[in-house]
């Protein structure tokens, strides 16, 4: 998820190109809302969103027991926000812009054989 269109709509394409099936939320709450019935096998997770950020979404999933792995995307990256979120669980932590085929490979990484969301 990420709040920018623009960014929502180009993962949306690329992953879509991958052969993933994609779902793309604007909101951290949006996700939320619908994260328990659309089971995705994969979060690609931007940070600071505006209202809930990253950081409370990985938290809400821990405290609902979802094993979701977590891709965080972010164009603020930290030594802190990267220390936080692979704290909180996060498979990999990547800067946007991010080379495609980097992207695709963290996500297959954090997914495993459990199948092809994200």
């Amino acid at each position: 998820m990420d709040d920018e269109e623009d960014v929502r709509h180009a993962l949306h394409r690329l992953l879509r190109s991958a052969g993933f099936e994609v779902l793309v939320y604007a909101t951290g709450s949006e996700f939320l809302r619908h994260a328990r019935e659309s089971a995705p096998h994969c979060v690609v997770l931007d940070l600071h969103m505006a209202g809930m950020t990253g950081f409370d979404v990985q938290s809400q999933l821990q405290e609902w027991a979802l094993p979701l792995p977590v891709v965080v995307l972010t164009g603020n990256d930290t030594a802190e926000g990267r220390r936080r979120a692979l704290d909180g669980g996060a498979k990999a932590f990547l800067s946007k812009p991010v080379d495609d085929e980097t992207l695709i490979g963290a996500i297959l990484d954090a997914v495993g054989p459990h199948g092809n969301a994200a």
